[in-house]
């Protein structure tokens, strides 16, 4: 009798203990649906966040055959201020500031058309001072971007997205090796001095020790430091060059 009732009260208790076992699964099971569910939620809040960002940035945009200035007769069109138009709105998405803002929207024009302007005015100069581009430079550079992608139909696809076709891809180029050779040969980057060099650390690791970020030694950034500050020197330098550029030219700003 006794084993039997021990025989009873194990069976029940396995009964009881399945029982539980298994609200103790439903109850895991339903909180992972519930985080799922949640995680998915959050998912398609911030794909939809996205998505409105995008449409906000892309209503910046202008017709591309629009003419949105024109430099000493050269026409500066809707396609190229519209791709500076998307770098600029990049730049200040990295550095955590919102570019689709009515006050952003109105910095990011100007910032867009300045940059145009700019480089309108360095690449005439570089023109008029005999800067050319080789066809083997031309190449040579083509190859190198060709290179950044798997297959030959997978560089004419991202070319096709762009809205450029060769053509235009191969004038950029000329251009944009005619500017690097204008810039190294009449606006070299001044020579950046250890002083500088030192100046710019101490501030680096004054805000590493603010924020309790670990500082690396003078020795191991020195390069990163010294390059950083040879670009913004250049850049001073380009700057103050097509604002002279300026006082002798034509501009027509038609947006």
């Amino acid at each position: 009798m006794k084993k039997m009732m021990f025989t009873l009260i194990t069976g029940l208790m396995a009964v009881v203990l399945a029982a539980c076992g298994g609200n103790e699964e439903s109850k895991e099971a339903k909180n992972e649906d519930k985080a799922k569910t949640a995680e998915t939620d959050q998912q398609k809040e911030q794909q939809k966040k996205m998505e409105e960002m995008q449409k906000k940035l892309e209503e910046q945009q202008v017709d591309e055959k629009k003419t949105v200035a024109i430099v000493n007769d050269k026409e500066i069109v809707g396609s190229d201020y519209n791709s500076v138009l998307q770098s600029t709105q990049g730049q200040m998405q990295q550095m955590g500031q919102d570019p689709s803002s009515k006050e952003a929207a109105e910095q990011v024009k100007k910032q867009t058309i300045d940059s145009l302007v700019g480089q309108t005015l360095l690449l005439q100069e570089a023109d008029k001072k005999g800067y050319k581009a080789s066809d083997e430079d031309i190449k040579k550079q083509l190859d190198e971007t060709k290179k950044q992608f798997k297959t030959e139909k997978e560089f004419e696809s991202a070319l096709k997205k762009s809205g450029m076709d060769m053509k235009t891809l191969e004038t950029q180029i000329a251009d944009d090796i005619k500017f690097r050779q204008y810039v190294e040969k009449e606006i070299p980057a001044d020579k950046v001095t250890d002083e500088e060099i030192q100046k710019a650390y101490d501030q680096y690791a004054e805000q590493g020790k603010t924020t309790g970020q670990e500082v690396p030694k003078l020795e191991e950034v020195k390069p990163q430091i010294e390059q950083s500050l040879q670009q913004q020197k250049q850049q001073e330098k380009l700057a103050q060059q097509v604002e002279e550029l300026k006082k002798n030219a034509k501009i027509e700003i038609k947006i």
